[in-house]
């Protein structure tokens, strides 16, 4: 409508509709249900329409409001103005408003039920399993020396077995759960691997070695003794199906010590030296028995000096090598009092000082230990002929 300069016009509008009606809602109410003190409203009437919680006792919301929202304008329809989402909630006893959608529980027992029976122990009860170790069957326990390791017949995830107990006692009690063990006794280079069953009333099992010990010696010559510095041993125990096959069980075992083994055939390789002066022998270990073994070393100790005269003094920085009488390598070495032990037999022997090369031949006898002189009147040669390195 058009009055002269001015333009009335309607202002009418959905929007202005909702709040006048709201606003007549708000006065119809009784005094107790309209707000007292002017809050923010987010708690209030509005509040509670959209899910707010009422501050005012007794507050409760118009059930017209939301009928007279203008069609298209409500929450969540297309186009509608966006307004603060609120979830609706259920008033009682109030027809007409939005309620809350219903939440299905899984059903839950009333009670728990009553235990039927004991609770279980889920620590298996652990006994006493007593070992005990002898050498051979009926013979005396073993007093010490022994090492004792029970591993869990269960493999654990990497395939490795599981260790559960160990002791260095000569008679442990293990406490253990009655069950299935691999037990690995060891004595010295002997040594066995058994399955036990434990049950738990068996308090008390022996373990039978089946070994040994092997104390070694050896005499040069008829009967004489060789310094014990330059003598040691070397066992291999001889591997079935096979006599050319042995595996090496100990190195380096010197004169007059008791090696513990198992029961069974061994060869033994006797050094004297560092040289060739080397005996083989076989050898059974009886099981529960001590058996000593004397080599007998065909061989002597030598020590060689470069002189001008008989008795004389050595020359130092003098190198040597030691051949066969064929030509083979024996030894080489560097010094003015070298010692070596060699086997009986011919040798040629080299000495090389200032670029000139002195030889002689020479017999070793077993058992005759000996200076061995070589003269520079034995001159050969003054060139370097000679090639090596001492030791």
């Amino acid at each position: 409508m058009t009055c002269g300069r001015f333009s009335i016009r309607p202002f009418w509008s959905k929007t202005g509709l909702v709040a006048l009606l709201l606003m007549l809602e708000v006065a119809a109410l009784p005094a107790h249900a309209q707000q007292a003190d002017g809050a923010d409203d987010d708690n209030g009437f509005l509040g509670q329409i959209f899910g707010g919680k009422p501050n005012k006792p007794g507050a409760y919301a118009s059930p017209s409001a939301i009928d007279l929202l203008p069609k298209g304008n409500e929450i969540g329809a297309p186009g509608a103005r966006p307004l603060r989402h609120f979830e609706p909630i259920a008033l009682p006893n109030r027809p007409g408003l939005l309620e809350a959608p219903t939440i299905d529980l899984p059903g839950l027992p009333a009670y728990a039920p009553p235990a039927t029976g004991p609770i279980p122990n889920l620590m298996r009860r652990r006994e006493t399993l007593s070992l005990r170790a002898v050498l051979s069957e009926g013979g005396p326990e073993i007093p010490n020396g022994l090492i004792w390791r029970l591993f869990s017949a269960v493999p654990s995830i990497d395939g490795s077995s599981s260790l559960v107990a160990s002791s260095e006692s000569p008679t442990p009690d293990f406490e253990v759960s009655p069950g299935t063990y691999i037990l690995h006794v060891g004595f010295g280079r002997a040594g066995i691997v058994e399955r036990i069953d434990f049950t738990g009333l068996k308090t008390q099992q022996t373990v039978v070695l089946d070994a040994g010990g092997l104390k070694l010696n050896a005499v040069v010559g008829d009967d004489g003794k060789p310094p014990a510095a330059r003598l040691s041993f070397d066992i291999y125990a001889d591997e079935e199906g096979d006599e050319f096959d042995h595996k090496l069980v100990a190195s380096d075992v010197p004169s007059e010590k008791v090696v513990r083994l198992n029961a069974g055939s061994y060869q033994i390789v006797s050094h004297y030296g560092t040289a060739n002066a080397v005996v083989r022998a076989d050898i059974r270990v009886e099981a529960g028995k001590l058996t000593e073994a004397t080599l007998t070393q065909r061989a002597a100790l030598l020590t060689m000096k470069l002189v001008r005269d008989h008795g004389g003094e050595a020359i130092a920085d003098t190198a040597w090598t030691i051949t066969t009488a064929s030509g083979d390598l024996i030894r080489q070495s560097v010094g003015a009092f070298p010692s070596m032990v060699l086997a009986e037999g011919d040798y040629v022997i080299v000495a090389k000082n200032n670029n000139k090369v002195y030889q002689r031949p020479f017999t070793v006898t077993a058992g005759h230990d000996t200076d061995v002189e070589v003269l520079t009147s034995d001159l050969t040669s003054t060139e370097d002929v000679l090639s090596g390195s001492g030791d």
